[in-house]
């Protein structure tokens, strides 16, 4: 029986990955622009959190960098940020139609993240030690 180790990631398939990242673009490019008429600076700095805070935060196993290590739900809190900022953002800059075709994409989203997140529930800040072999 193969076994995986709690602290490796489950492998990915591509059309979660496809999904994840085609939502994380949609919101780095509707929340700025639902913001911009309001303050250009809440613009700015919402491309900044979008886009830093998931780069500096990450959990060991599941990239292959890893700048700051976080526990798994921190993961998955940084991923539905993303995706409430996608949906919420379009809703309010773009047509309706768009609007729900952001919103079924990131329904499709969380459908197929739901095994990464179940490994992520589980993934320590720190991968503990291997035991030698």
């Amino acid at each position: 029986m193969n076994e995986r180790s709690n602290t490796e990631a489950p492998a990915l398939p591509g059309i979660a990955s496809f999904l994840r990242f085609t939502t994380e673009l949609i919101a780095w490019v509707a929340t700025p622009w639902a913001l911009a008429s309001h303050s250009p600076w809440l613009a700015v700095a919402s491309v900044a959190v979008l886009i830093g805070l998931p780069t500096l935060f990450s959990t060991p196993g599941d990239k292959n960098s890893v700048l700051v290590p976080v526990p798994g739900y921190v993961t998955i809190a940084l991923v539905i940020m993303q995706l409430v900022a996608a949906v919420v953002s379009a809703w309010v800059a773009w047509l309706p139609a768009i609007a729900i075709m952001v919103s079924v994409l990131a329904a499709a989203t969380v459908v197929t993240e739901l095994p990464r997140w179940r490994w992520l529930a589980t993934a320590p800040a720190k991968p503990e030690p291997q035991a030698l072999r």
